[in-house]
């Protein structure tokens, strides 16, 4: 367990998982064991999105690739590379064609163990600032190789009566949960606020669009994406794909508490 500190701002980091931000004694995050999501945050990388109606293959350029819903990342161990008192630094690293176990199998998939036919390091740092969180993924790999990226943190919801501000609109609680399982999509959009007790503004770099997922009124997951899955058949993910065009790619976000 790392535990990040800075004034009244408190972080708690769990085997790289976002486990709590407290400001001012005020937990934003979605508490494991409440009802909604099992987690708190995870990746969801190198795809997004569900592929069962696709035999769980993924099209790449090095041939079809062995993936379960949102990737094999979140199946692997991250390891803590650095700590201050203000700034963690975890990472994972994937040697091309290694089998990883899949948590899914055999309740929720027929696919044993998933694969990904590149290699590659991803980094993921936290670090609070005078003014809020900030989580940074770096995305380390051969030029050419395909990837979607999405981060899925689940914030702590007080009221029922919540909204969240886009620069075209305002969408309420009901609005996400009637979405269902396919997440509502908020796209080409780079910032968005939560407004419940106090707002928290969510400020990305990289990513380019969110997706909003519930199905209970005490939390909500605010997810930046790189591509909204649910656009295409399963069959045709890889059009969502971008691409590591040199050594590295890197994508941000910034939690912004306002009580």
């Amino acid at each position: 367990m790392v535990k990040l500190n800075l004034q009244d701002q408190i972080v708690t980091i769990d085997a790289g998982e976002l486990v709590g931000y407290a400001v001012a004694g005020h937990e934003y995050i979605h508490q494991k064991g409440s009802p909604g999501w099992r987690n708190s945050d995870t990746e969801m990388f190198p795809i997004i999105g569900p592929t069962n109606e696709a035999n769980f293959r993924v099209t790449t350029p090095k041939g079809a690739a062995v993936q379960d819903q949102h990737g094999l990342l979140r199946e692997m161990v991250y390891q803590l590379v650095s700590q201050t008192k203000t700034k963690s630094i975890f990472r994972k690293q994937y040697v091309s064609g290694t089998a990883i176990k899949n948590s899914k199998f055999p309740s929720k998939s027929t696919e044993e163990y998933l694969s990904w036919p590149y290699n590659f390091e991803f980094t993921k740092s936290y670090e609070i600032l005078e003014n809020g969180l900030r989580i940074e993924f770096k995305i380390t790999g051969e030029a050419g190789m395909p990837f979607m990226l999405g981060y899925h943190p689940a914030f702590k919801l007080y009221s029922e009566n919540i909204s969240i501000r886009a620069s075209d609109r305002t969408i309420a609680l009901q609005e996400i949960l009637d979405a269902g399982n396919r997440a509502l999509p908020v796209l080409d959009c780079n910032s968005l606020t939560l407004s419940d007790v106090g707002e928290i503004n969510i400020k990305t770099e990289g990513f380019g669009n969110f997706m909003l997922w519930t199905e209970v009124p005490n939390m909500l997951c605010i997810e930046p994406i790189s591509f909204y899955p649910y656009a295409v058949s399963q069959e045709d993910l890889h059009n969502g794909f971008q691409t590591v065009s040199t050594s590295e790619r890197i994508f941000s976000v910034i939690i912004q508490p306002n009580l």
